[in-house]
């Protein structure tokens, strides 16, 4: 994982274990207040987003736990790997595309970040500039020739 996404989990962490913490247990609280809790569904409602919170907050302290911070003096363009960008041709429509690999925490396709976890990423990985692959994807099977290996 890059430095920069696991700041930002750190900061969500911060975030949610403050401020949206509070929020759930003002929300039960509020919904406690209105009587009867058998038949109370907001309090029902209130509970179950409480949890919700409460396992997103475990889902990243997991993840973080589990984090190693990628040495990106250490890394090279010469090949596809974590944290490089690919640019990339789909020779059966011409179409150009272009994907930074990155853990699984950080991936955004709407930001052109892709999961090393991804079928796209595992066909990539130490291949060069030049190399045509085939990768099987859910669709069927994609050739894409790598046209470009940077470390944005």
């Amino acid at each position: 994982m890059s430095q920069e996404g696991y700041d930002k989990l750190v900061a969500e962490l911060a975030r949610l274990e403050g401020t949206e913490r509070k929020k759930a247990s003002a929300a039960i609280a509020e919904a406690r207040d209105k009587g009867d809790l058998s038949e109370n569904s907001e309090y029902e409602a209130a509970k179950e987003a409480q949890a919700h919170l409460e396992d997103k907050i475990n889902q990243i302290k997991m993840t973080l736990a589990d984090a190693k911070i990628v040495d990106m003096s250490r890394l090279s363009a010469d090949s596809v790997q974590i944290m490089t960008t690919v640019g990339l041709t789909n020779i059966a429509n011409n179409a150009k595309m272009k994907y930074t690999i990155v853990s699984e925490s950080e991936a955004n396709l709407r930001e052109g970040k892709i999961s090393i976890q991804t079928p796209i990423a595992q066909g990539l990985l130490n291949k060069k500039v030049g190399e045509e692959v085939e990768i099987t994807i859910p669709r069927g099977t994609i050739k894409l020739r790598i046209d470009s290996i940077s470390l944005d």
